[in-house]
């Protein structure tokens, strides 16, 4: 299988640049999986498509304030640093610009030496291992000197900082937020828990692979990156009654699906547990946990539009986006939603 086979045509100017000002009043293309039949609503909408028994899960990771701007001690060179994933204590796994200037015993300065990073190990695609050197609370710290780290492709300065934190957001831990959810609200969410549908929160905490572009030419050459996920018992619980009941489980994100599909591929059913996932989901794979799921358009040619393509099928789901394309709908993380049920 081709990674050219998930290509599609983007005008620049429908990739969402800043968020809309009301978070649920975003659009929502609505897809039926079975027949390919395309309705358009406003993501407020979604609580028409959901019944009594179902349940939705959604990601309640929270991003960190993780992209720090410092100085090279020795040179005074800007150096940005991406903070990725804590390995232990204080140690961390980073992205570096430019990573050709950081070796190994390189200190970087952040805030006049409030924060420092010293380099432990280089890896590849400018990865680097840092040890933080620094006193007090490392993540009021960072709420002081660092920013959101907004993807690639969004220019805009974000003014806001909470928009791009889903407003659920409880367990610090990524590096991109999980932007499905990005436009729920609480009120929504209550009209929702009020129909008599369950509302359940996994955790998984997004990593790398956000930020790594899908460079191989046949789908199953491409590796995915570990991300860390945690389920409670009371969750686990509530989802194996939902199946039980044969209603649906509905995953709000991509990082949900994967979750989900771990851990009913490691147990045969939902249970308390964390651990470490790279599960890559493309055409060929069979869902076992999820029924229905909520996104956002992705970029072509990556493991995201490959994940929705498994559920709805290739063929609709490059033709629900050539729709959204000639609609006008606004593409990626501050872009509008699809529900494909």
């Amino acid at each position: 299988m081709k990674v050219e086979d998930f290509d599609y045509e983007l005008p620049e100017e429908l990739i969402a640049q800043t968020p809309i000002e009301k978070r649920d009043e975003s659009r929502l293309l609505v897809l039926d999986k079975e027949t390919g039949n395309i309705e358009h609503k406003r993501f407020y909408n979604i609580i028409d498509y959901l019944e009594e028994g179902d349940t939705l899960v959604l990601n309640d990771s929270k991003v960190l304030p993780a992209r720090l701007i410092g100085v090279k001690e020795e040179t005074n060179a800007v150096i940005e640093i991406l903070l990725l994933k804590n390995i232990k204590d204080d140690e961390w796994e980073c992205l570096v610009k430019p990573a050709r200037r950081i070796k190994v015993g390189t200190i970087v300065s952040f805030g006049d030496g409030k924060l420092k990073a010293k380099c432990i190990k280089e890896l590849d695609e400018g990865i680097r291992h840092f040890e933080l050197i620094y006193n007090g609370i490392l993540l009021e710290i960072l709420e002081e000197l660092g920013t959101m780290p907004l993807p690639p492709y969004i220019h805009e300065k974000l003014e806001d900082q909470s928009r791009y934190q889903t407003v659920y957001a409880k367990e610090v831990g990524s590096a991109a937020a999980p932007t499905a959810g990005l436009h729920f609200t609480k009120e929504l969410l209550k009209k929702i828990e009020d129909k008599g549908i369950n509302i359940c929160y996994v955790t998984l905490h997004v990593g790398l692979g956000t930020f790594r572009p899908v460079t191989v030419e046949k789908v199953e050459d491409h590796e995915m990156h570990s991300e860390f996920y945690t389920m409670s018992k009371e969750v686990a619980d509530k989802l194996n009654e939902t199946k039980k009941n044969k209603k649906r489980i509905i995953a709000v994100g991509t990082t949900s699906t994967r979750t989900l599909e771990t851990i009913m591929n490691l147990y045969g059913e939902f249970k308390e547990c964390s651990g470490w996932t790279n599960i890559f989901i493309y055409p060929g794979y069979t869902f076992k946990a999820i029924d229905a799921l909520i996104t956002n358009f992705h970029l072509p040619k990556s493991t995201l539009v490959m994940l929705v393509s498994t559920l709805a099928g290739r063929e609709k789901i490059l033709n629900a986006y050539k729709v959204a394309v000639d609609e006008k709908y606004r593409f990626f993380s501050f872009g509008d939603a699809m529900f494909i049920k």
